[in-house]
């Protein structure tokens, strides 16, 4: 197999980034698309030069031209989608969250197993080379003690919502709000780090009081889980609702590494710490012969193209998608946590 023949479903934006990085791939192929409308599907397979679009899933999983197929539609139905798919020998390459839940995506793991083919989550971070390349620097800063991973972005949504408008993504119903929007970033980020906490404590600033029919049920905002790592902590803070201006960071006891970009750094720096000083309150200065670096990360317009070759690369069984399932199982079942904390009830939980 020279080339693997891609499907899309969803016709957000996210979708066309990604049709972007299939197109300048030569080891794949945009075959098309495929809508809640047959003519946006038509009009977008036609406007990125696929070859036919499809009307509903079961047309996908019976087109003997398609490989594998991107899922980008809401959270709610990833799994039904994704799990119809495999059943139909696709490889499956499914947005984050996989799933609403960790025995959702369990299954979906178990069922690609038996098909015999791939399944992934879309979670940029973990493929992106500026994430392992934070990671190869972690040995410099001694041992972690603390460490801060953020994203908060204002969503225009939101001010659909405060003037009484209905908005997918804050509706309990599609299982979305900012813990699966945004916070899973964060997470699945800390897991790639740092591995699997010894527990969490998570605290959600919720949205939906009086818009319950608006929202589904309680509905998040904004949140901040601290994980625990028996000799350290991290916390990951994040928004849908305000915007976060600081960059995430990680302490160790020999330095500090910065960086700007959560979902894929952009830039970043590590100061490896001098001697400490004594009166430093009172002097200003709290050591010297600190020693500071600019850290350099691979540019990429879109690094969507890295977990697209990572997967691949899967397909083509050059390489092992066992520790991805791994942390996209672990990351689901620290949000189902977190969920459990703070009352965020889904009504797709009672399937699991």
């Amino acid at each position: 197999m020279e080339q693997i023949r891609f499907a899309v479903l969803g016709t957000s934006m996210i979708s066309d980034n990604f049709i972007e990085v299939v197109s300048a791939c030569p080891r794949a192929q945009y075959v098309g698309s495929m809508g809640r409308s047959l003519e946006k599907a038509q009009r977008i397979t036609r406007d990125h030069g696929g070859e036919r679009a499809f009307s509903c899933v079961e047309d996908v999983a019976a087109c003997g031209d398609v490989d594998a197929v991107y899922i980008a539609t809401p959270n709610a139905i990833h799994y039904d989608q994704a799990l119809s798919l495999i059943r139909a020998g696709k490889h499956v390459l499914v947005e984050k969250p996989m799933a609403s839940d960790e025995a959702k995506v369990a299954r979906l793991f178990d069922a690609a197993c038996d098909a015999g083919v791939v399944a992934m989550e879309a979670m940029r971070p973990v493929h992106d080379p500026g994430i392992a390349k934070v990671r190869e620097l972690l040995p410099r800063i001694g041992r972690v003690r603390r460490a801060s991973l953020r994203y908060g972005k204002y969503s225009s949504r939101y001010d659909d919502l405060l003037a009484g408008s209905h908005t997918n993504i804050f509706d309990a119903r599609l299982a979305t709000g900012a813990l699966m929007d945004l916070g899973v970033y964060c997470v699945e980020t800390m897991i790639t780090l740092f591995g699997v906490p010894h527990g969490i404590t998570c605290s959600s600033v919720l949205i939906s009081a009086g818009r319950e029919g608006l929202t589904g049920g309680a509905i998040d905002g904004a949140g901040t889980i601290t994980a625990h790592y028996g000799d350290y902590v991290v916390n990951l803070d994040y928004s849908k609702v305000t915007q976060d201006l600081l960059p995430c960071q990680i302490e160790g006891e020999l330095g500090t590494i910065v960086f700007e970009g959560v979902d894929g750094p952009t830039s970043g720096r590590i100061r490896i710490r001098g001697k400490a000083l004594r009166n430093a309150a009172k002097s200003g200065v709290r050591s010297v012969g600190d020693v500071d670096e600019e850290i350099t990360f691979d540019s990429c317009d879109n690094n969507m193209a890295f977990e697209l070759e990572d997967f691949i690369s899967c397909v083509m069984g050059e390489h092992d998608y066992e520790e991805y399932a791994r942390i996209s199982r672990a990351s689901l079942a620290i949000m189902d946590e977190a969920r459990r904390q703070c009352g965020l009830v889904f009504p797709m939980d009672d399937e699991s």
